[in-house]
């Protein structure tokens, strides 16, 4: 039998510009539980890490017992019934710096995320567009100005 292709493809992890859609249709989450245990399947193989030592990580960050069984269900596309807690997903993309995988999933709900000092390269580009919104609203107010004369007279 042929094995069955990850949920999760490799071809998500880059960076993009694209603005997620935000899918309001019915099921378009369906299979998104298999996504995430396929992507927590993707950042555990990619770890260097052992699956014990990326347990005991884990264990140290949450300050609570994660073991190697917990994670072998976690990777497992076909175990529904052991899909990972989201906090314990944050836990692990932070161990992992894996702020890629996170992204890929936030963009099936049509969410981006943001790692360090991206966030000011966003301020810049929201910035950029302030600006623009100010010179535009300025061009309109200086088709109407008209000088102020008031002073001239008064003596």
């Amino acid at each position: 039998m042929a094995k069955r292709r990850p949920a999760f493809s490799t071809n998500q992890l880059a960076f993009t510009f694209d603005v997620p859609e935000v899918p309001r249709h019915d099921g378009a989450l369906a299979g998104l539980g298999r996504t995430v245990s396929s992507a927590v399947g993707r950042i555990v193989a990619d770890d260097e890490r052992s699956r014990p030592a990326l347990a005991a990580a884990l264990s140290d960050i949450l300050d609570e017992e994660v073991d190697k069984a917990t994670i072998d269900g976690w990777t497992s596309e076909s175990r529904d019934r052991f899909n990972i807690p989201f906090y314990r997903l944050l836990a692990l993309v932070m161990v992992t710096d894996r702020v890629d995988v996170l992204d890929a999933l936030l963009r099936e709900i049509g969410v981006a995320a943001l790692f360090g000092d991206e966030i000011v390269t966003a301020q810049l580009g929201h910035i950029d567009r302030q600006m623009a919104a100010l010179r535009e609203r300025r061009k309109k107010i200086e088709q109407r100005a008209v000088p102020i004369r008031r002073a001239e007279g008064a003596r």
